[in-house]
């Protein structure tokens, strides 16, 4: 097995000649084995950076590899859940995942896809057309999780799933994915739960990679600040805030306060959502995410 899930050199892709790109330049790696959350604002490219690796879309741009070939080469090693979930309207439940079955013969997993399908509290014998978008959305699950994938892409997977329903299939996925050691990529808007299932990180914004790495590595490299309204050094300020007479400030890197500071480690929630409220904060790569020369 690769060592490398996703490596991305100069990707750009754009819709249309007259349109800008929805991605530029983008560059990075993801190793194998990693639980990887893709998050950005809306129309940031996250989509279209799935549909890249799947081999949906080609690049205009730069190149991506997939488990170490081209997307369309490996096609048998990953599996991809798109937000629009195209499903045979007219077949069953269970006819879908016989569908499944007899297109992946040899690396079925039909205990784990029929258990995708229970967990979801879904009727075997239901037709796709009577079903909901949450339901639908279970059965694309179940028929990625049957293939037995080496690589996951989900693009908003959870977003349209009851609470209690999403608790149980994703600790199904994750337990799935630490036995076998499957890489999965997340696009969510959740990031509340991120924090506990996730331990990479690619936020994407403005068409470019604006962090990528180890979660724990990402968190470390930034010190959450309060304290009274006082200057900071710009250059490690990633955002700051100022109410009445106090501070409170996300920098990158360490730094030496006094007494009327307090440092605390930001959340993962925290962190994100300082870069995404300031575009121009600079970008950040760990060097597990850093594509090699």
């Amino acid at each position: 097995m690769t060592t490398t899930a996703i490596e991305a050199r100069g990707l750009d892709h754009r819709y249309g000649i007259r349109r800008g790109p929805v991605l530029h330049d983008v560059s990075f790696r993801l190793p194998a084995g990693r639980i990887c959350a893709l998050v950005g604002p809306n129309g940031a490219g996250k989509s279209t950076l799935l549909a890249l690796a799947a081999g949906l879309l080609r690049p205009s741009g730069g190149t991506v590899r997939v488990l170490g070939g081209d997307p369309a080469s490996v096609r048998e090693r990953f599996a991809y859940v798109a937000q629009d979930k195209p499903l045979h309207p007219q077949l069953s439940v269970r006819d879908t995942l016989r569908l499944g079955r007899e297109l992946n013969r040899g690396r079925w997993n039909a205990g784990l896809a029929e258990r995708a399908v229970a967990d979801g509290g879904l009727d075997p014998g239901a037709r796709i057309r009577t079903l909901s978008g949450g339901q639908r959305t279970c059965v694309s699950l179940a028929l990625a999780l049957g293939k037995r994938p080496e690589l996951l892409l989900l693009d908003e997977p959870m977003a349209d799933i009851d609470p209690l329903s999403r608790r149980r299939l994703t600790g199904l996925l994750m337990a799935d994915a630490a036995e076998h050691g499957t890489t999965v990529v997340i696009a969510s808007h959740i990031l509340s739960e991120l924090e506990a299932t996730c331990d990479y990180v690619l936020l994407v914004d403005g068409g470019r990679v604006r962090l990528g790495g180890e979660t724990e590595d990402l968190l470390l490299a930034h010190t959450l600040l309060t304290g009274p309204v006082a200057a900071l050094d710009p250059q490690t300020v990633v955002e700051s805030r100022t109410t009445g007479r106090q501070l409170t400030a996300l920098i990158r890197g360490p730094h030496a306060v006094g007494d009327a500071w307090r440092a605390d480690r930001p959340s993962l929630e925290e962190l994100l959502m300082a870069h995404l409220r300031n575009p121009d904060a600079p970008a950040l790569l760990t060097p597990t995410a850093e594509v090699p020369a």
